[in-house]
């Protein structure tokens, strides 16, 4: 693990950090703002709810505040993320998925993607932006995060690291706290629990949800990696998955630099031509109501076959006016603390091979015509 504080202070890093969190927390301290700092959270607001729109707007924000900000890991990792969410978000106005879900459910489910997308984006978007600020003023105002009802947790990190930075800790401290943050607010939200648990037992071998695919190309090859998540009701799974997502992303830098250039490359549309333009397109190659035909062998066209239509976010899905976020701070004990220690397993993210599968099972349900949703 990187080193978070100065040797010399004596104390090992989470042990600081617990001290810090412990000064923090339990105490409710009565700040005044100034007129300039009242107009730095009304501009942060307002850029935030300006991207804030649909999966695309945000998945653009992140990747242009990481080109501008590369030292903030996250903000790339969450950009691949988001972009899967996107195509989470599109398959079920997709050719195959179309054929499986009631358009009840298609909408319901939808408004649980789309509701922990938003989510995200307006907790993590404001930390950015605020760490933007302090960069410019070249001093810390992290001390604003409780007026943008940002957890008491990331103020502690974020505060540790501007004063040493720790570029591996402060991404693990946004996994933990995003994952955390969705907790209660929608894995475990009574409107969307039955959707997730459709999800979990009818659909989690069939939609390709669980599997988050890094795509990057290398000598004129579309490769990617990634990593599949069996358990999503699990915080403990989700946050595990986060931290594997960042190994495979970040520790083989010939993958990662590849990685960015694809993306910087494409902007994200929401369809999964983006990254195989050979087996989707976002224009609907087929009759309407024509049979579901197989098209696919090893993620390759068979001989004759047609495209799988996979629209663009713009084309399936119209913008969400979302209500305000439930208030309240996620964090409560230090046992997260147990978070920052580093992975024991390499991560190869090999996932290629298990996405072709799922794409067939896919297909097999489709040409059946078989509902996965009574």
């Amino acid at each position: 693990m990187l080193i978070f504080f100065q040797k010399k202070q004596g104390k090992s890093p989470m042990g600081l950090l617990k001290e810090e969190l412990k000064k923090r927390t339990g105490t409710q301290k009565s700040i005044h703002l100034s007129d300039e700092e009242k107009g730095i959270i009304g501009h942060i607001n307002r850029e935030t709810k300006g991207w804030n729109l649909n999966n695309v707007t945000r998945t653009k924000a992140y990747l242009d505040f990481y080109r501008q900000h590369p030292e903030i890991h996250w903000a790339f990792l969450g950009h691949m993320v988001s972009r899967n969410g996107g195509w989470n978000m599109t398959d079920l106005k997709g050719e195959i998925l179309s054929r499986l879900l009631p358009d009840r459910e298609k909408h319901f489910f939808f408004s649980f993607l789309e509701r922990g997308n938003w989510l995200i984006f307006q907790d993590a978007y404001p930390q950015f932006l605020i760490y933007r600020e302090s960069l410019k003023r070249n001093k810390p105002l992290f001390f604003l995060f409780p007026f943008l009802n940002i957890s008491v947790f990331m103020e502690t990190v974020w505060s540790c690291f501007w004063r040493k930075p720790d570029l591996y800790l402060l991404t693990i401290a946004l996994i933990i706290n995003e994952q955390s943050y969705l907790e209660k607010r929608v894995i475990q939200n009574p409107k969307y629990k039955q959707v997730f648990h459709k999800l979990e037992f009818k659909l989690q071998e069939l939609l390709s949800l669980n599997h988050i695919l890094f795509p990057y190309e290398k000598n004129g090859v579309t490769h990617m990696k990634g990593q599949t998540l069996n358990h999503f009701e699990s915080l403990h799974e989700r946050i595990l998955l986060g931290k594997k997502l960042y190994d495979v992303l970040f520790k083989d830098k010939e993958v990662l630099a590849l990685t960015e250039q694809w993306a910087y490359a494409r902007p994200h549309t929401g369809s999964r031509k983006d990254y195989w333009p050979h087996i989707f397109n976002d224009v609907h190659e087929g009759m309407p109501g024509e049979q579901y035909q197989f098209q696919l062998k090893s993620c390759q066209l068979r001989p004759g076959g047609r495209r799988i239509y996979s629209p663009s976010l713009e084309t399936a899905w119209k913008n969400v006016s979302q209500p305000e976020a439930e208030s309240g701070d996620w964090f409560r004990d230090f046992h997260v603390l147990e978070y920052f220690l580093e992975l024991d397993d390499m991560i190869n993210g090999e996932i290629q091979h298990a996405y072709c599968k799922t794409l067939e099972r896919l297909e097999l349900a489709a040409l059946a015509k078989k509902a996965v949703w009574n």
